[in-house]
């Protein structure tokens, strides 16, 4: 059985999170909170938060969280917001602010 949490519209870049994802892909419960609590990248406290949330939903489905782990961990890209930065001589620069959806999924060891 599959457990499920997803954080859409997370303002980081996707590309700084995808790192953290596959950092604990792979990993029991436990071993991914631990890592993620000791990560310096500020993707790990929404990834943290995700993971509490799919950890939550599994324990409200009677599940047994000690033998869950991380079976699928992804980021996927958001919307852009397109915005600009005043410049010398009064020119204007574009810059985009990026968005990233998180998802994590658990499953049972069997």
């Amino acid at each position: 059985m599959s457990f499920k949490a997803t954080h859409l519209y997370a303002h980081i870049a996707p590309r700084k999170a995808r790192g953290v994802a596959n950092m604990i892909r792979g990993k029991k419960i436990d071993e991914a909170l631990t890592a993620l609590e000791f990560c310096k990248k500020r993707a790990a406290w929404y990834f943290r938060a995700v993971l509490r949330s799919a950890v939550a939903n599994a324990e409200e489905k009677d599940a047994d969280v000690h033998n869950l782990y991380v079976a699928e961990s992804s980021v996927d890209a958001g919307p852009v917001q397109k915005r600009w930065r005043p410049k010398d001589r009064g020119r204007a620069h574009p810059f985009r602010k990026r968005t990233s959806h998180l998802r994590i999924g658990l499953a049972e060891k069997s």
